[in-house]
């Protein structure tokens, strides 16, 4: 009867300092203060898609200066180097080669007289 079980498993005695029980109560209050504040946080809906949205940003973000790195480091020689080997594909079979400019030349001028007509009509 002189001992009551306190709320942090801790048992309160009635020859208890008083500034042990102040410590457990301000402990208590704490942990209390501790759970309220993690409670709101879960259910504040807001807050979380806003945390979503900025690591999706920041993951955004690192892709981007990922590919920029990569596309930087493509340099000029390796494009030389292609175009001089479309060269030299080109001049092994010359006929494929204006086989395709005359295809890409036809689809350029229908592309080119369909677009006329939607601007002459409209």
């Amino acid at each position: 009867m002189g001992q009551e079980q306190g709320t942090g498993g801790t048992t309160v005695t009635a020859s208890s300092e008083p500034e042990q029980l102040r410590e457990q109560i301000e402990e208590t209050r704490q942990e209390l203060g501790d759970t309220v504040e993690a409670l709101a946080a879960k259910t504040d809906v807001r807050a979380q898609a806003r945390r979503k949205l900025e690591a999706a940003r920041a993951s955004l973000s690192e892709k981007v200066d990922e590919l920029l790195k990569r596309a930087r480091s493509i340099s000029p020689d390796s494009l030389s180097a292609a175009a001089t080997e479309m060269i030299e594909a080109a001049r092994a079979n010359p006929g494929r080669t204006v086989a395709g400019i005359a295809f890409a030349a036809l689809l350029t001028r229908r592309f080119a007289r369909s677009a006329r007509q939607r601007r002459c009509s409209a």
